[in-house]
């Protein structure tokens, strides 16, 4: 892959993931008085949803779900309705005088690789995203191979340094009224991700 063409498609991924989504946002909750420990299984999910949707895209799901209304239409309402159900957990959860325990490290872990790899949006992103990077007088698959390892490394180290930031400021929303008024603004920012998934 050439030098070039990959430092671009370096600048523009990086700017694709400063930008926070329904992932980021359910790593900022869920790594709230969790600590830096409780936010390495939501990282590990993040970089596995992301390698599962950018290998179906540029292995061809991409491409099927383009010309697939029914398939797409699926594939949206799931992870739309995952993305609601997660929001209204959220924003109906308990908050007690003492910050919650964080979820397990293998329930953190599946639902950050669900809510990042049931994102239809993010696979027909990468169908039509990666293809203008990609030279066509060089061997494809080697160039892939690049891209997705550098595609889910630059989402892993941005979900992990929203993770710790989250774990910064867990003392500064110990207070039980902040905390509720923090989780309703994540509750709500993941029912309206789902609504606008249900929507596109």
């Amino acid at each position: 892959m050439a030098l070039d063409l990959w430092a671009a498609f370096l600048a523009a991924s990086t700017a694709l993931l400063l930008i926070p989504g329904p992932t980021i946002l359910l790593v900022i909750g869920q790594s709230l008085g969790g600590g830096r420990r409780a936010a390495l299984p939501l990282v590990a999910g993040v970089a596995l949803g992301d390698l599962t949707a950018m290998s179906l895209s540029l292995a061809g799901l991409g491409a099927l779900l383009a010309t697939s209304a029914t398939l797409f239409t699926a594939l949206k309402w799931a992870g739309a309705a995952y993305l609601v159900w997660l929001g209204v957990t959220l924003w109906r959860a308990p908050v007690a005088a003492a910050a919650p325990p964080p979820a397990p490290p293998r329930r953190a872990f599946r639902t950050a690789w669900l809510v990042t790899a049931l994102n239809p949006k993010s696979i027909a992103f990468f169908v039509a995203f990666v293809p203008q990077f990609l030279d066509p007088a060089r061997p494809w698959l080697p160039q892939a191979a690049i891209m997705v390892a550098s595609f889910v490394t630059l989402a892993a180290l941005n979900a992990l340094g929203y993770a710790l930031l989250a774990t910064r400021l867990s003392a500064a929303v110990a207070r039980p009224g902040l905390r509720r008024g923090v989780n309703r603004l994540g509750g709500t920012a993941l029912v309206g991700a789902g609504l606008a998934t249900a929507r596109s």
